[in-house]
């Protein structure tokens, strides 16, 4: 595949420890799914039967691992001797321009996690595809809230601008982040037996507590906030 047709996203820790470690995520531009280097090995917990949540589409007789899980194996063993607290200085380097923050393991792995759990091949995660060629790494409730909010409106314009019915309400949207919340829960229980400490599930708490946050967003109707922040546009 052409390096034009692939979308790369480099994550450097440096720990205090002397550790240093990069993470290179390759991404199909046309499917936004990640490419795998090689089919290796993968540990027995990763195999769909063991890892399976309850809402999954995938069929252990064709899918013999978790995609999901697989894009965890080599966080966990790298990580698994440390706290979700402990500092690292974390470089992202981007298509068109670099991130650098000193910032907890925690909010890295956090970050990091956003790509590849998107596009691993979940079902319940790649509805999230759309999101990807914008990803901002280290983003705050609200820059996250912005992207998910405005992707998911300009996709209904485009809808009804189709001939197809547009989710206005963004009904739809409350499921897909319903969904994301039980498949977070799910793994955050299936990982905690595989770690002695816990970088990993705090991780995926922060990309939980965001499911919750847009859920509750929407469902209450907050929309004071937009409107004065959106008062020329309307």
């Amino acid at each position: 595949m052409a390096e034009k047709d692939i979308l790369k996203y480099s994550y450097t820790f440096k720990l205090k420890s002397g550790l240093e470690k990069t993470f290179v995520v390759s991404v199909d531009k046309s499917s936004l799914s990640i490419i795998y280097k090689n089919n290796g090995s993968f540990p027995e917990w990763t195999k769909l039967q063991n890892f399976k949540c309850r809402h999954c589409e995938l069929d252990p007789k064709i899918h013999e691992y978790c995609p999901l899980a697989i894009n965890l194996v080599d966080i966990i063993q790298t990580f698994q001797e440390y706290n979700s607290f402990d500092e690292a200085e974390i470089t992202v380097e981007t298509e068109n321009r670099n991130y650098s923050k000193t910032t907890s393991i925690q909010s890295g792995v956090s970050s990091m996690l956003g790509i590849r759990m998107v596009t691993s091949g979940c079902p319940v995660m790649g509805k999230l595809k759309p999101l990807i060629p914008t990803h901002l790494p280290f983003a705050s409730l609200e820059e996250t809230e912005m992207r998910v909010l405005s992707s998911y409106l300009l996709a209904q314009y485009v809808k009804w601008k189709r001939g197809g019915e547009a989710d206005w309400e963004m009904t739809n949207l409350i499921n897909i982040y319903e969904d994301i919340r039980i498949l977070n829960h799910n793994v955050s229980k299936k990982i905690a037996d595989l770690e002695k400490k816990d970088v990993s599930i705090n991780s995926l708490i922060v990309l939980n507590n965001f499911a919750d946050y847009v859920t509750f967003t929407l469902d209450e109707k907050m929309l004071d906030d937009f409107e004065t922040q959106f008062k020329e546009f309307m």
